[in-house]
């Protein structure tokens, strides 16, 4: 039975990041709820959307009531792969700012985006890693002959199990969609709903979760790859 692991950054180099996604979705103020909110955990690097005639709505959005990022939402819509939620606050585009200092193999932006140097991604992907996806970055270094860093692109799929959710939960906003929830203390994954082709993903209902699959973490292993701790999570 496959193992599943939540990824988490062990900073053995001293590197920083200071950047954001060149677009986003902007957040919403709810009719419904009333709360205006954005969600982390949902970023395209592969989508671009300069040929967008509207582009300029998608950078540094304020939020916007929930009629007007329905329709954002359609526009980006065809731009984004099939499986995209497109919930308020989801990135797209080139990780754009500054970096600086010494990067491993890989390094993490709050353990919810993550960066890989190229040859560690070609390694990974020579290894038989499944559905790994890296997107160029436009990261400004002082440093000369700096790293080539890809952002990977980490779609949501799976979902937690039921069994490790309050009994007493809220159904999500019918209108915006908000889940007015915490991640559990030992989230449990729901075996059943998990993809059975991809070796990388994110939880679809708790999306800053990143899990890598046991075939993932023996290929960082085997490789020798630093920037990654494995955090065995329970299925049901």
């Amino acid at each position: 039975m496959t193992r599943y692991f939540c990824l988490r950054e062990e900073k053995p180099y001293p590197a920083s990041i200071d950047a954001a996604h060149k677009w986003s979705l902007p957040g919403v103020k709810c009719s419904e709820c009333g709360v205006t909110w954005g969600m982390s955990g949902h970023q395209y690097p592969g989508v671009d959307l300069s040929q967008l005639p509207e582009r300029a709505k998608f950078v540094r959005p304020w939020p916007v009531p929930d009629t007007e990022l329905a329709r954002l939402r359609e526009l980006v819509r065809p731009f984004a792969p099939p499986n995209a939620k497109l919930p308020p606050g989801t990135r797209f585009g080139p990780l754009e700012g500054r970096a600086s200092g010494k990067f491993g193999p890989f390094t993490s932006l709050g353990d919810i985006s993550w960066v890989v140097r190229r040859e560690v991604l070609e390694r990974l992907q020579a290894g038989d890693v499944r559905g790994l996806q890296g997107f160029p970055t436009a990261l400004r270094f002082r440093e000369k002959n700096p790293p080539e860093l890809l952002e990977l692109q980490i779609e949501p799929y799976g979902r937690l199990h039921p069994d490790c959710l309050p009994p007493d939960m809220p159904s999500p906003c019918a209108t915006c969609g908000r889940l007015a929830a915490r991640l559990p203390e030992v989230p449990i994954l729901d075996v059943a709903s998990l993809p059975t082709d991809l070796d990388l993903f994110r939880v679809s209902n708790f999306s800053t979760v990143v899990v890598g699959t046991e075939r993932f973490m023996e290929a960082v292993h085997r490789l020798g790859l630093n920037g990654i701790t494995f955090q065995e999570l329970p299925t049901r």
